[in-house]
């Protein structure tokens, strides 16, 4: 169905955008800053109002036009697929709220404003991974239930690094640990987005129940 390609083709585009605009984000600030220490929200703090801002937005949105895509190809059972838009959906609110609620500059002492960015991430990035595993099980997805699940659990790694090193690791390579989460977490909404440009519109066909 093109209307379902057009809707999968409108998400990656949103992905490779939020993509760019995230490196175009890491060369405009201060040289000071490194990648490798840092988490993405260090570096955006230091420009606040700028580019990584809004590639966060940028990436809420390509989820939600897959939302849209998901629910064209899904099954005529409202409940089935709520949990996985749950899911989505407090991926969508994480990255929102992140991008409009700033942590603090390195460095300096942790403001209540702070910790809503830091658990808005938290629900973030546990969210998708947990909403990419439920898809694989979709009839729709086969074809990449293998790829997304491989993903997922490769994305729950690297989060229990990130967190290790956010807290008895002292902060050791916290930066690299989070960009390759992000990495693996975009991949697995690229993922689906692919499937979806491949996957028609299915015409479900509603069994009468007994009796009726």
């Amino acid at each position: 169905m093109p209307g379902t390609r057009s809707t999968g083709l409108l998400a990656l585009g949103g992905i490779a955008l939020a993509a760019l605009l995230t490196v175009i984000g890491h060369l405009e600030v201060n040289d000071d800053l490194n990648p490798w220490a840092l988490t993405v929200s260090d570096f955006a703090v230091s420009d606040r109002g700028g580019v990584i801002d809004v590639a966060m937005v940028v990436l809420a949105l390509a989820t939600v036009a897959l939302l849209y895509g998901l629910r064209r190809t899904g099954p005529p059972r409202p409940r089935s697929g709520r949990p996985v838009e749950l899911l989505l959906g407090a991926w969508v609110a994480g990255l929102l709220l992140a991008a409009v609620v700033p942590t603090n500059e390195p460095g300096t002492v942790m403001t209540a404003a702070a910790y809503v960015h830091r658990y808005a991430s938290v629900v973030a990035f546990l969210a998708l991974p947990a909403g990419g595993w439920l898809l694989a099980r979709r009839p729709d997805l086969a074809p990449a239930a293998r790829a997304l699940r491989a993903l997922v659990v490769l994305s729950l790694a690297l989060a229990a690094a990130m967190i290790w090193s956010a807290y008895p690791g002292d902060r050791l390579l916290i930066g690299l640990a989070e960009r390759l989460l992000i990495l693996t977490e975009v991949a697995v909404l690229g993922t689906v987005a692919v499937a979806l440009t491949r996957t028609p519109v299915a015409r479900w066909v509603v069994t009468p129940a007994r009796g009726a």
